[in-house]
Order: structure tokens, then C-alpha cells, then sequence
């Protein structure tokens, strides 16, 4: 039997990464952006949770904080079926059968 988490148990990492990594060090948005050579509007987006972590920024995040890129991106993959199993129903798909 599968164990079911409820999906507010899910945290998109941009916001994480805002409250634990960024503001700690007290650099700002374009600051952090120009450093990783990146725009300031892909970073804000992550950031505020509007846009999703890419494995490319999850590598500049691991470099710059030394949090692993691995557990960043299996946190935007667990928000991501988080987000997905709220609306599960609506997905209309049966279950294939194997020839015979």
C-alpha cells in the first residue's frame, strides 16, 4: 500500500530558496541574478514561485550556497505531482492492457 502525502506537504523551491539562501546573505534580486549570469526576471520568477527550477539553476544555486542541486530538483519534482494530483480526476486515462 502506497503512502499518500497530502500535497501541502509540497514546497515550490524558489520561495524556500528566497527565505533560506538569499535573504540570509542579504543580496538582492539583481545582484544574485548578475552573479549567477542570469536575468532578473528568470531568478524573481523562481524566487516568487512563479516560475519553475530548472536543473541548470539548481546547479548555480548548489555552487553559490552549497545546497544540492539534486534536492532542490526532487523538491520542484515533488511540487510538481503535488500540483498535478489536485486535479488527477480530470485527467482521463485508462489503464493499458499488455497484448496477449
Amino acid at each position: 500500500m502506497a503512502i499518500k502525502l497530502h500535497h501541502s506537504i509540497s514546497v515550490h523551491p524558489g520561495p524556500w530558496l528566497k527565505r533560506q539562501m538569499v535573504e540570509p546573505y542579504g543580496v538582492n534580486v539583481k545582484e544574485l541574478a548578475g552573479h549567477f549570469g542570469v536575468s532578473r526576471q528568470a531568478l524573481s520568477g523562481l524566487l516568487n514561485g512563479h516560475a519553475n527550477l530548472s536543473a541548470e539553476m539548481a546547479i548555480r544555486f548548489e555552487k553559490a550556497f552549497g545546497v544540492k542541486a539534486d534536492t532542490l530538483l526532487r523538491m520542484q519534482a515533488a511540487y510538481d505531482i503535488a500540483r498535478a494530483r489536485e486535479h488527477e480526476d480530470e485527467i482521463k486515462v485508462g489503464r493499458l492492457e499488455m497484448a496477449a
